[in-house]
């Protein structure tokens, strides 16, 4: 399975879709209106190997509830990350048995190399 989790109203997300030329077999996800579930989950932590790794610690929410003080597990981070959209790190690309996750120029140009092999 191909597929990107993105949320629509990210201007980077955004961005980063429109600049890609996609195969296509590609499938995309706005994690909004159709929020990730357990099996989706536990795919990315199957490729990333925890859950930290596609957590993201710059959302509103994290700094919000004062989670940085709050000794967050493996459990901890799943919990939220199926809790609310906000926590998933984005984007998430799915290729090939390969994930690639958040939006920094390096991993860009990883899932770009990866795409046109």
């Amino acid at each position: 399975m191909n597929k990107v989790y993105y949320l629509k109203s990210c201007s980077t997300c955004m961005r980063i879709i429109k600049e890609i030329d996609w195969p296509a077999d590609f499938e995309f996800q706005d994690i909004k209106k159709d929020p990730i579930d357990a099996t989706q989950i536990e795919e990315m932590h199957r490729l990333s190997g925890s859950y930290e790794a596609f957590f993201s610690k710059r959302a509103k929410l994290y700094k919000e509830m004062d989670l940085k003080n709050a000794g967050l597990e493996e459990p901890h981070f799943k919990h939220y990350l199926l809790d609310h959209y906000t926590f998933l790190s984005r984007p998430v690309i799915i290729f090939n048995d390969q994930i690639f996750i958040g939006n920094s120029k390096k991993n860009i140009e990883n899932l770009k190399a990866a795409l046109s092999e």
